[in-house]
């Protein structure tokens, strides 16, 4: 047993580190929510790790995104993010998926590989595609919803899509989802209501949600935690 994860042994036993050890998870999308999400996922044992995401670590990302440092300015998401695994726990397999995933990237994803797959991106288009593709090879998926303009990280709550409310971003997926056939589907997501940005500089003007510390690091350690959790069998 390695001693590092020996205090996660002590509440799971090892039966179920056993299991995280040799599980594979996807994590779309390394930001605010999917960074701390995979960060937790690393430090629970997971063996492997698949990181997709084309963007690049920015000024911006660094009020928020755990991998965001002056360090890593400029660095792919996913390279930043494989460095921090690597110094966390080096016998982790992780593989880069230097893409944004949509319908032109798709195929060269296969689900059938993950034993879990974390849905932390930020279009509704992907989110569709990534739950439709986890449903066809079977894998369970956790969705994260809006995250952005709220305050509360107390808020969320983890539930059926078609049991959510207030959640702008779940309104739009149990629409979406209920066209498509898709009867569930676990979801991480806030009651409380989208508050008024306050557009105090240039960055604010574009098309972009206002977001903090410690809002979407809560929805990535809530997922993270039905992850492991769910692999596990606890």
């Amino acid at each position: 047993m390695d001693e590092r994860f020996s205090r996660t042994q002590m509440l799971l036993g090892n039966e179920a580190i056993e299991k995280l050890a040799h599980s594979r998870v996807a994590v779309f999308g390394i930001g605010g929510v999917g960074g701390y999400a995979l960060e937790a996922l690393a430090r629970s044992g997971v063996g492997a790790l698949d990181l997709i995401d084309s963007d690049t670590v920015s000024l911006s990302n660094i009020n928020r995104q755990i991998i965001a440092l002056e360090s890593t300015l400029g660095k792919y998401k996913t390279k930043a993010a494989a460095e921090r695994i690597a110094q966390i726990n080096p016998d982790c397999a992780v593989v880069e998926h230097r893409i944004f995933y949509n319908k032109d990237t798709a195929d060269s994803i296969d689900f059938k590989q993950f034993d879990y797959v974390v849905d932390a991106v930020d279009t509704i288009s992907a989110k569709l595609l990534i739950v439709q593709n986890a449903e066809k090879a079977c894998v369970p998926v956790i969705s994260s919803m809006g995250a952005g303009n709220k305050l509360d990280p107390t808020s969320f709550e983890v539930a059926d899509i078609y049991q959510t409310c207030v959640c702008p971003v779940a309104r739009v997926m149990r629409h979406e989802l209920k066209k498509l056939g898709i009867e569930r589907l676990k979801v991480v997501y806030s009651k409380e209501k989208p508050v008024e940005i306050k557009r105090v500089s240039d960055v604010n003007r574009r098309s972009v949600p206002a977001s903090n510390a410690f809002v979407p690091p809560t929805a990535g350690l809530i997922i993270a935690g039905e992850v492991v959790r769910d692999l596990a069998g606890i």
